[in-house]
């Protein structure tokens, strides 16, 4: 059962904004809640850094950014991630393309909140009315009610808050779950080190995380990237605790450390699935019925190893969800409870 002192944590965190790009006020109260634990805690540019006595004994990394809005001109909004990762021209990217046509009716009536970037204090609240693509500008807008006051550059945070419905954590999870779990990790006594990233939404994390290791990496930059792995259903999410990688669209995993996660996993009776061979399976099927295979999926891990030429090297452990950036995302508690119980097991083999 996961415990109170987690489940608070969570609560904090999710109705604290971090909209991608405008991460700073999140930054700030990761600080607090890390040092409050123990932790050495170092701010760079796009990433804070949290340290036990044994920084080198296993390295964890989560991305804290999640998805919002930014004002961009009188009234006018548009989606974050775009704006952060230079995306505000479509150009058959299918990546991008699948995702806004997703996006478009996502998010209708979504109440909102407006924000300072760096400290976080509230200017003011509104509520989605609507959202189309530009033809002008083939870019995402959304029209909204009450933020008429907003000025261009200010970001606007979803309004969330923690669910907990039939044994299933709910809310705009991705990412916050899994850093608070690492905040947590050092409650239980953790002794490596935690890192968390900016911009990950926008594909842009990998860089400052990259620029740490070259300062102070050694000959092994073995790391663990921590995050959730969507499904389609629930039933699908719930086929397994835990997601584990053997690849993805950009790079192959430390093989290595890999199946040193499957070993653990089975010591542990910790049920998991390999999600690129999950997709594998299925496009092999839409080939046979004549549809377009989808994406492996481009993570923070695979972006890293594939810029460095794996002077940064390892593999990525996922929590299942249901509801890929909604403010319904879920993901079923015992998952929750088993993707702590396998970091802190590899804390203490490392």
């Amino acid at each position: 059962m996961l415990s109170l002192e987690f489940i608070d944590l969570l609560k904090a965190l999710i109705r604290q904004p971090s909209v991608v790009g405008a991460e700073h006020s999140f930054f700030r109260v990761l600080q607090r809640e890390l040092e409050e634990r123990g932790a050495q805690v170092t701010w760079y540019e796009g990433l804070l850094v949290a340290q036990g006595s044994r920084p080198l004994s296993a390295m964890f990394s989560a991305h804290i950014d999640r998805h919002g809005l930014i004002c961009t001109g009188p009234d006018e909004f548009q989606y974050a991630a775009f704006i952060s990762g230079n995306r505000t021209d479509l150009l058959n990217n299918s990546v991008s393309e699948e995702l806004m046509s997703k996006i478009t009716g996502r998010f209708q009536s979504v109440p909102v909140y407006a924000y300072e970037p760096w400290s976080g204090v509230y200017r003011g609240n509104g509520i989605i009315r609507s959202s189309h693509v530009c033809e002008f500008r083939n870019n995402l807008i959304f029209e909204t009610e009450g933020l008429d006051t907003v000025v261009a550059g200010t970001p606007v945070a979803f309004k969330d808050r923690l669910k907990i419905t039939n044994g299933r954590l709910e809310g705009q999870l991705d990412n916050v779950l899994t850093a608070a779990v690492l905040v947590h990790l050092f409650s239980l006594g953790f002794e490596g080190t935690a890192f968390f990233t900016a911009q990950e939404e926008a594909g842009k994390s990998w860089r400052y995380l990259l620029e740490w290791f070259r300062r102070f990496g050694g000959s092994t930059n073995r790391l663990f990237v921590v995050d959730t792995s969507p499904f389609r259903d629930i039933e699908a999410a719930n086929g397994q605790l835990l997601v584990l990688r053997e690849k993805d669209a950009n790079a192959t995993f430390n093989r290595e450390a890999t199946t040193l996660i499957e070993r653990l996993c089975q010591e542990n009776r910790l049920s998991f699935l390999y999600k690129n061979r999950y997709v594998e399976a299925g496009n092999a099927q839409r080939v046979l019925s004549g549809e377009k295979p989808r994406s492996l999926g481009s993570t923070e891990m695979g972006r890293i190893i594939a810029a460095s030429n794996r002077l940064v090297d390892g593999t990525t452990i996922q929590i299942p969800t249901f509801g890929y950036h909604t403010m319904e995302e879920s993901a079923d508690a015992e998952s929750v409870e088993a993707f702590i119980r396998l970091l802190t097991v590899i804390s203490q083999v490392l």
